[in-house]
């Protein structure tokens, strides 16, 4: 249900499901729907599949540009001084 909703590491959670499973295509697309909401786990478990080479080279490439639009979208003024101040 939460994956369903857009939760990034309720998706990452069903591609490691799916790899545990034995259904590598199936855990790339959850990941690669996970990283393009933000999900750091998820590009990790990425780049061990591309570096093993499952996958192709453009479909990482868009994943990780749109992964890292995801997480600049995320930024703001606020949450950059609360990480801050939860660093201390």
């Amino acid at each position: 249900q939460a994956a369903i909703g857009g939760h990034p590491l309720a998706r990452y959670n069903l591609g490691a499901n799916e790899k545990n499973n034995g259904k590598m295509d199936r855990a790339v697309k959850h990941w690669i729907i996970a990283a393009t909401l933000g999900c750091d786990d998820s590009i990790d478990a990425l780049k061990v599949c591309f570096r093993a080479g499952i996958g192709n080279k453009d479909d990482f490439a868009a994943t990780l540009r749109a992964h890292q639009a995801a997480v600049e979208a995320t930024k703001s003024p606020q949450r950059e001084a609360a990480e801050e101040a939860r660093k201390e």
